[in-house]
């Protein structure tokens, strides 16, 4: 017997079986008051963070927010995160936001920043220039928080 006939009838069924499936549910783009509202959120979280109020920063974000920075383990959950931000004082910080988008619950922000930050245990600032990605996670009422921050530095590594 010839492989040929079974190769097409075992091809056939498929794409009958396919045919007959209901087409996959789409979940809805983000609408233009959550554009808003996360473009709002994420303005005055960059507001909070160039004021070095970590109190508003914690409060942007889930409970379990995950912060990936770079050159070092990602971190998870508030006590984690005041540590973090206890480490430097910002003093200058601007972004440049690129891109907001995603679908029903989850929305992602991509970005440039320079950011000016005076390390914890020394005198001078230091600027970087880098991008990040923040995943937004929208509340029951109807707020987003961050879920997600991540970044790195456009600057080469020091030699």
């Amino acid at each position: 017997m010839s492989t040929r006939p079974v190769l097409l009838a075992a091809l056939a069924l498929a794409l009958a079986s396919t045919a007959c499936q209901p087409p996959a549910q789409e979940v809805a783009g983000l609408s233009g008051e959550d554009v808003a509202a996360i473009t709002s959120a994420s303005q005055a979280w960059a507001e909070a963070l160039e004021g070095n109020d970590h109190a508003a920063l914690i409060a942007f974000g889930t409970q379990d927010a995950v912060t990936m920075p770079p050159n070092m383990p990602a971190f998870q959950g508030m006590p984690a995160t005041e540590e973090f931000l206890a480490s430097f004082t910002v003093t200058d910080f601007s972004v440049t936001r690129l891109e907001i988008d995603g679908r029903g619950d989850l929305a992602f922000e991509r970005a440039s920043y320079v950011i000016s930050v005076v390390p914890e245990g020394l005198t001078e600032p230091t600027t970087n220039r880098g991008k990040y990605l923040n995943i937004w996670r929208k509340q029951a009422d109807g707020s987003w928080l961050l879920a997600i921050n991540i970044w790195n530095s456009d600057e080469p590594i020091p030699e």
